[in-house]
C-alpha cells in the first residue's frame, strides 16, 4: 500500500512535480483510443507540457483565482492543459461538450446559468464550437473575458529561464487551503451547483480514500467516465495523479458506442481499478457477446466500484454471472457513497470482499424500521455502500434533523475533512444544506447497519400515498422485470390526486411494443406486478426507447421526466389512467 505520509507536496502542483522528479519515466496517463495507438504521457512529459500551457495562460492574462471553463472532447492535450491552469493558481472547471442534438441557444443558456453562479472568467475550447459560444462571450452581460482554442497553441518552443522563474514565483504563492478547482454537483433535481475544492481537501481525500482501497503503486485505474463529473474527475483522475499511479482514460462517447473498449483496455493494460454507475453493469452484461469477449481477460481487476445510490443487487448479480467465465472475481464487486460536496467518497466497501447485501421488509422500511426477512415476496434487497472512510463522520436524522437511534431510517448527514465550504455564489442553497456545525444534509435517505451504510433513495423522491412512504426505487425494480418493459428504463414518481387529496404512484416505462393491444396488455401486467408487492400503481405511461431524460451521471431524472410527462408536451406517449 502507498505510504501517503512519505509523499511530498502541499498543493496539487507540488505533488505532481514530486512525481515528475522521483518517477519521471513512469506512465501517468494512457490516452486510450479505439482504433489508434494510445498516447502515453509520463509524469515528466506531462509536467513539461503543462509548464508550456501555464506560460501561455499567463501571457494571455489568466490570473490566480480565475475560473477557466474547459469544453474539450477526448484529447491527449486536455491533461497537461488542466495541469497548466492549476500551475498558475487558476481554477479549472470541466464542462460537458455539447451533444450535437442540443440546440445552440439551449447550450448558451446553460453556459449563462453556470457563469452567473460560478463566475466563469475564461472559456478554453475547440474551434468547432466557436460559432456557438462566441455570441455568449460577446454578450455585454457575460462574466467571460475571452474565448481561446488552446489545442492550436504552438507547444514546440521551449520556455525561457525568465518565464520558468515567473511561474515558480506564482506557484510559491499558492496556499494549500486556497481553491484548486470548481466542479458542479451533479444530480437529478435542479440546476447543478458550483462546488469549489481546495488543494488540501483533494489531497486529504486522496489519502483517506487511497487507504480505504489499499491503493498500491502498482495499481492502474481505467475509466471512461466524463471528467465533468466528480466520479471521473476525482476517483479516476485526481486519485491517480496525486498518488503517482497510472490511469487509462477512455473517450466517454466511444465507450457508449462500443462498451467493449473498457474491457479491451483492462485486458491489454492489466488495469486493476474502475468505477461505474449502476446502469453500466446492466449495459455491459446485456450488450457484450462471447465473441466480443474472445481473448479478453478480466483477471487483473481487483475492484469494480459501483458509484450509484442506491446500488442495485440485480445489476451486480447480472454482471458477476456474465463475466465470471472471463476471469472476473466476484469479490471485486464493490460500492461507494460519494458526492462532490465531500470531494467524493464518504463510504467504501472493504477491499477484497463483495459489497454486503441484506433483505429487509419493504413495508417496515417505508415506515422507518429495519426488519430483516427471508420472505422474498415482501423483501427489498439493500446493497451496502461500505464503511466510512477515515476523517469522515455520519449521522442519520429525522425530518427535524434530530439524530435517530441505531438502525433508524432517515436523511444522511455528513462531516468530512474534505468537505466543501459552500456553493459558490449560492448562499441560499448553501444555507439549506450546511449548518453552523459543519453538517452537510445530503437529501439522501439511508441507514447504518453493522457499521455499513445503506443508501435507499432521495428524500425529494419519496412518494407519500395516504400517509405511507413508498420509495420509487422499489416500484422501478418491480416494473423493470415485467416482460415488455426495457429493463432499467423505468421511473416512478408521485402524481397529485386532487379528488382523493393524496399522491398516487405513477410509472413511466420504455417499451419496444407498438400496437394498442400490446400496450393494454403491458399496462395490466405492470399494475399486477405492483399489486404483488402491495403497491397500487395508479397511472402508467408507456414511451418509446430512449425517451427518458438522464442526468449528467447517467441516472434517469425523475423531476425532469415527471415534468415532461405531466406537461403532455410529447405526442410519443401512450398513457392511461
Amino acid at each position: 500500500m502507498i505510504d501517503f505520509s512519505s509523499l511530498q507536496g502541499e498543493t496539487l502542483w507540488e505533488r505532481w512535480q514530486y512525481f515528475a522528479q522521483t518517477t519521471p519515466d513512469k506512465e501517468a496517463i494512457i490516452h486510450w483510443r479505439a482504433v489508434e495507438e494510445p498516447v502515453r504521457w509520463t509524469y515528466s512529459s506531462l509536467l513539461e507540457t503543462a509548464n508550456k500551457f501555464s506560460a501561455y495562460l499567463k501571457n494571455i492574462g489568466v490570473k490566480k483565482g480565475d475560473v477557466c471553463a474547459l469544453i474539450i472532447r477526448h484529447d491527449p492535450y486536455f491533461y497537461p492543459l488542466y495541469l497548466g491552469i492549476t500551475g498558475i493558481g487558476a481554477l479549472p472547471s470541466v464542462l460537458a461538450y455539447p451533444n450535437p442534438r442540443l440546440h445552440p441557444d439551449k447550450f448558451r443558456q446553460g453556459l449563462a446559468g453556470m457563469a452567473l453562479r460560478s463566475g466563469l472568467d475564461w472559456i478554453l475550447t475547440e474551434t468547432a464550437l466557436e460559432e456557438i459560444i462566441l455570441p455568449f462571450v460577446e454578450n455585454k452581460d457575460t462574466t467571460v473575458n475571452e474565448l481561446y482554442f488552446p489545442l492550436e497553441w504552438d507547444l514546440e518552443r521551449d520556455i525561457n529561464s525568465e518565464t520558468i522563474q515567473e511561474l515558480s514565483d506564482i506557484r510559491a504563492e499558492i496556499k494549500p487551503d486556497e481553491p484548486m478547482l470548481l466542479q458542479h454537483s451533479s444530480g437529478t433535481t435542479g440546476l447543478q451547483k458550483p462546488v469549489v475544492l481546495s488543494h488540501v481537501a483533494i489531497l486529504k481525500h486522496v489519502e483517506n480514500y487511497g487507504k480505504s482501497i489499499n491503493l498500491s503503486a502498482d495499481d492502474k485505474i481505467v475509466s471512461w467516465l466524463p471528467l465533468y463529473h466528480d466520479m471521473g474527475l476525482i476517483a479516476a483522475y485526481h486519485l491517480a495523479l496525486a498518488s503517482g499511479i497510472t490511469m487509462i482514460q477512455i473517450d466517454p462517447f466511444e465507450w457508449v458506442l462500443a462498451p467493449i473498449i473498457l474491457f479491451m483496455a483492462v485486458s491489454e493494460e492489466k488495469a486493476t481499478l474502475t468505477w461505474l454507475p449502476n446502469f453500466a453493469y446492466n449495459l455491459l452484461a446485456d450488450k457484450l457477446s462471447d465473441e466480443d469477449m474472445e481473448d479478453l481477460s478480466l483477471e487483473s481487476l481487483r475492484m469494480v466500484c459501483n458509484c450509484s445510490e442506491p446500488v442495485r443487487s440485480e445489476s451486480h448479480k447480472k454482471f458477476k454471472e456474465r463475466f465470471e467465465q472471463f476471469g472476473f472475481n466476484k469479490n471485486a464487486l464493490a460500492a461507494m457513497y460519494a458526492m462532490a460536496e465531500t470531494t467524493l467518497t464518504i463510504s467504501q466497501t472493504t477491499t477484497g470482499k463483495q459489497a454486503e447485501e441484506i433483505s429487509v421488509d419493504r413495508e417496515m422500511l417505508a415506515s422507518g424500521t429495519i426488519d430483516l426477512t427471508d420472505d422474498e415476496a415482501i423483501a427489498r434487497v439493500c446493497v451496502s455502500s461500505g464503511k466510512l472512510i477515515d476523517e469522515c463522520t455520519l449521522k442519520i436524522v429525522d425530518e427535524f434533523r434530530n439524530e435517530l437511534s441505531s438502525d433508524g431510517v432517515g436523511e444522511i448527514a455528513v462531516k468530512s475533512v474534505s468537505m466543501f465550504s459552500g456553493y459558490r455564489n449560492y448562499p441560499e442553497k448553501t444555507a439549506e444544506v450546511l449548518d453552523d456545525e459543519g453538517w452537510y444534509y445530503t437529501g439522501d435517505i439511508g441507514f447504518m447497519h453493522k457499521d455499513e451504510l445503506y443508501v435507499i433513495g432521495r428524500k425529494k423522491d419519496i412518494i407519500i400515498v395516504a400517509g405511507n412512504n413508498i420509495y420509487p426505487e422499489d416500484v422501478e425494480d418491480v416494473v423493470s422485470k415485467v416482460d415488455g418493459v426495457i429493463p432499467g428504463r423505468v421511473i416512478a414518481f408521485g402524481e397529485d390526486d386532487i379528488e382523493l387529496g393524496t399522491e398516487q404512484v405513477s410509472v413511466v416505462a420504455e417499451t419496444r411494443l407498438i400496437t394498442d393491444d400490446d400496450f393494454d396488455k403491458l399496462r395490466v401486467a405492470i399494475l399486477r406486478a405492483g399489486m404483488e408487492v402491495s403497491i397500487n400503481i395508479h397511472n402508467v405511461y408507456l414511451v418509446p426507447p430512449r425517451w427518458l431524460i438522464k442526468s449528467s451521471s447517467g441516472k434517469a431524472s425523475r423531476k425532469a421526466n415527471r415534468q415532461r410527462i405531466i406537461s403532455k408536451s410529447d405526442d410519443k406517449v401512450w398513457s392511461k389512467k
